[in-house]
């Protein structure tokens, strides 16, 4: 009876499934999934229980998911904001908190206290969200207050669902130079639809994680109609237009989000890639 479902979008297994599936697939047994939050900086999402196996993507500090399973270790997921499934450690998890702030910057540190010269707890991505309970002053820079104890930068946060006073195009420039990461969606590493799909995310629009979802995305166009924040798509990649002539990608070439002469890519890309795929306007 199992339908042919994206197993990226849809949690199902012989034995487990999203009970929203049922009469679409079978299984065992059905179940809602529990709510759940990210409690580390960047966790990595896995298609199996297994650390050698490569990443499919990313979630972010402050993050909710639905935990459908939890053994040996391991935490079957599936991510609210983009519905990606997949598994990652149990301990990357704690329980959901009303978040009321997220990073806005590409990466800024958590201090133990309202103090820049202290050494930082951790870092984290934007996109990251926090739970703010006060502000302090120190010297000048003015601090967040967070529920366990740690201090942010406040310029480097707004109150969730604020969105910098940016395009997403722009959110996505302030990546450039960040080192490439196959499935990496942080400012500490990020891949090509990582990228579009985070700048996107801090502008307000939801786009789906994976270039070939992207490639679903908004309307086809013409290559002649290109514009700052349409989107280029080869078999596996995607790049944003910063104008009708200059590209922005995270790729595996420079390993590094950079800019690039839209009509050079095509070249440099097509001998293994082949021409492109598509053009697409999101918006």
């Amino acid at each position: 009876m199992t339908e042919h479902l994206d197993r990226r979008l849809n949690a199902f297994r012989a034995d487990l499934a999203d009970e929203r599936l049922s009469g679409k697939v079978s299984a065992d047994r059905f179940a809602p999934g529990a709510p759940a939050a990210i409690s580390v900086a960047v966790a990595q999402l896995r298609p199996h229980p297994d650390l050698k196996r490569g990443i499919d993507t990313q979630l972010l500090f402050g993050e909710r998911v639905r935990v459908f399973d939890r053994r040996d270790g391991w935490a079957w997921v599936q991510a609210d904001e983009d519905g990606y499934v997949g598994y990652l450690p149990e301990t990357d998890l704690s329980p959901p908190v009303e978040v009321t702030h997220w990073v806005v910057v590409p990466r800024t540190f958590v201090y133990p206290q309202a103090e820049l010269r202290s050494v930082p707890l951790r870092a984290l991505s934007m996109g990251s969200r926090i739970v703010v309970i006060g502000e302090a002053e120190t010297r000048g820079t003015r601090y967040l207050l967070l529920e366990d104890g740690g201090a942010v930068i406040a310029g480097h946060c707004l109150a969730l669902g604020e969105k910098p006073d940016e395009d997403y195009v722009s959110i996505a420039e302030r990546f450039i130079e960040t080192p490439y990461l196959w499935g990496g969606r942080s400012g500490f590493g990020i891949d090509c639809s990582g990228l579009t799909q985070l700048a996107m995310m801090m502008a307000a629009h939801k786009a789906p994680r994976d270039s070939d979802m992207q490639a679903r995305f908004g309307s086809e166009i013409g290559r002649q109609d290109l514009r700052r924040g349409d989107l280029v798509f080869w078999k596996g990649h995607v790049g944003i237009m910063q104008d009708e002539k200059t590209m922005l990608h995270a790729n595996g070439h420079t390993m590094t989000v950079a800019r690039e002469d839209l009509e050079a890519a095509i070249t440099r890309i097509g001998w293994l890639y082949d021409q492109p795929t598509g053009f697409r306007r999101p918006f």
